[in-house]
């Protein structure tokens, strides 16, 4: 800073020598009070604080655009690495998913061709709606499931083909009940695929166990724009561990942070001899 006031003080006496002069606005006679000083009187304190203080005033408009230009650098980084995540998310998600329809393939198929064999036994009249069933299914999990959403009225006659499927495996004494949308109900709404079907094959792969009190209780309404299911079945104690499957319900919870995000309530309640869940979408 000295070295800088003594330059502009020689500048002053040399430009005051030559006869130049500021003759108007703030600066004016600067030249010939900075050439009146004396040598040690132009790098004082007292200059080199009000000299800073002027260099520091010019520039600050400078600093202040430079500081914002490096937040929104910043900001505008920070906004691609949270995309980036956002999207590895999503890509395991729909690993996870494809994984859980590739799953649940075999798993149909194993049990319902057992039962039609019993029934072709019988010559059951059941047979081809049974087998219509089945078509209908397989045919959801592996085609129309593919977008980010479905029509609602075909997520619910999935989950219905699958139940009544299910029903086959299971005798009349069991307490199954199950209550389902309208289609009335249902129209114009979309949703996730399959976002609730781990939660029912769970519930009838653990539940209906017990001996003196099996059951499975599966609600599913709509009201206005929101999506409501409940799903409640006995849980052996023995079994409890394994009511939901690790990778369904964690699943459940991606899919809804990331597709539903602030826009569902979830909550889960495990007891020793039941597994309830009860969730609620905004649509």
């Amino acid at each position: 800073m000295a070295i800088w006031l003594w330059t502009t003080y020689a500048f002053s006496l040399f430009y005051h020598s030559l006869g130049f002069e500021i003759g108007y606005g703030e600066l004016k006679g600067a030249i010939a009070a900075s050439a009146q000083q004396t040598f040690w009187g132009a790098v004082s304190p007292s200059r080199i604080i009000s000299q800073t203080i002027i260099i520091i005033s010019l520039l600050s408009p400078f600093f202040f655009v430079k500081i914002l230009f490096e937040i929104s650098k910043l900001y505008s980084k920070s906004l691609n690495v949270a995309k980036h995540n956002s999207e590895l998310e999503i890509q395991n998600i729909n690993i996870e998913k494809n994984f859980l329809k590739s799953q649940l393939n075999p798993h149909f198929l194993f049990n319902t061709l057992n039962n039609l064999y019993s029934l072709s036994l019988k010559k059951d009249n059941k047979m081809p709606d049974i087998i219509l069933n089945l078509s209908d299914t397989i045919s959801y999990t592996l085609y129309e499931s593919n977008a980010d959403r479905v029509p609602l009225t075909k997520e619910i006659e999935f989950i219905n083909n699958y139940i009544e499927l299910e029903k086959m495996r299971h005798t009349q004494q069991k307490d199954i009940f199950v209550l389902l949308p309208s289609e009335k109900e249902c129209e114009g709404k979309k949703i996730a695929p399959l976002l609730t079907f781990a939660l029912i094959e769970n519930a009838f792969k653990y539940g209906l166990k017990s001996k003196e009190n099996a059951f499975l209780h599966l609600r599913i309404g709509v009201k206005e724009q929101h999506f409501l299911f409940q799903i409640e079945n006995d849980c052996p104690l023995q079994n409890g561990s394994k009511t939901i499957g690790g990778i369904g319900l964690e699943n459940l919870k991606k899919r809804l942070q990331l597709i539903y995000p602030e826009r569902h309530n979830l909550i889960i309640n495990k007891t020793q001899n039941s597994f309830s869940l009860n969730l609620e979408i905004e649509l």
